[in-house]
């Protein structure tokens, strides 16, 4: 929100209050003085007018999780543990997934509270490329990668995905890279040969990687640089 939207939303203070508040330099964002009520302010910023907190402000929270199989990619669920219920964080109820992976798939998932950056995460238009390890039922031909390399119609939403990347490690076991993230999009991939998932595994998004140490449940927080990937 704009800074001087943020001051009128104030009962005692119209927008013409807020512009002479921030012109004679009253108004302080994390300790420094701004005049320009152009300025955007997020609900992790500080806001003060003279010795008056109009705004604490909050921590940002940027987790990496090794979501386990049999967690739901939900904050709540009737029937089956959430990957909140893994955080051992007196905020948790405040935060949210950037992104999902189903009740089965296994790896990274991110966990925020700032939806800024969870949008510009999962957005179509932000390509991040997403790396899976899958395991198949049948053995995996050489027809596959030219075929993913293509692009598959999917009739349902009436569009052919993006290319993917796909490098064929055994019989059955391949790493599969997509810069998308459709429903159900690699099983319905592998599904056009009629060949079962039977383990499907997130390894990383854009250039995060899940850490090798890792066991399925761990988390950790991001760093600053992690974060400013995305």
């Amino acid at each position: 929100m704009r800074l001087d939207r943020f001051l009128s939303n104030f009962p005692e203070f119209n927008r013409l209050d807020a512009r002479l508040l921030l012109a004679a330099g009253r108004v302080r964002v994390d300790g420094e003085r701004v005049t320009d009520g152009r300025c955007d302010i997020r609900e992790f910023q500080r806001v003060e007018l003279d010795q008056r907190v109009l705004q604490a402000g909050k921590p940002a929270r940027y987790i990496m999780l090794y979501k386990p199989s049999g967690h739901v990619s939900a904050t709540e669920h009737p029937d089956h543990p959430t990957v909140l219920d893994l955080l051992d964080e007196p905020d948790k109820h405040e935060l949210h997934l950037g992104g999902r992976l189903d009740l089965t798939t296994t790896g990274l998932l991110l966990i925020t509270n700032d939806g800024q950056w969870s949008r510009r995460l999962t957005l179509p238009g932000s390509k991040q490329p997403k790396v899976y390890l899958v395991e198949t039922a049948d053995p995996i031909g050489g027809e596959y990668v030219e075929t993913f390399a293509r692009g598959l119609y999917f009739a349902f939403e009436d569009l052919t995905t993006l290319p993917a990347q796909l490098e064929i490690l055994d019989t059955r076991k391949a790493r599969l890279t997509l810069h998308e993230g459709r429903y159900h999009q690699v099983k319905r991939m592998f599904g056009h040969f009629r060949n079962r998932v039977t383990s499907l595994h997130r390894e990383s998004i854009g250039p995060l990687e899940l850490d090798p140490w890792m066991q399925p449940g761990d988390y950790r927080s991001l760093t600053e640089a992690e974060v400013a990937c995305f």
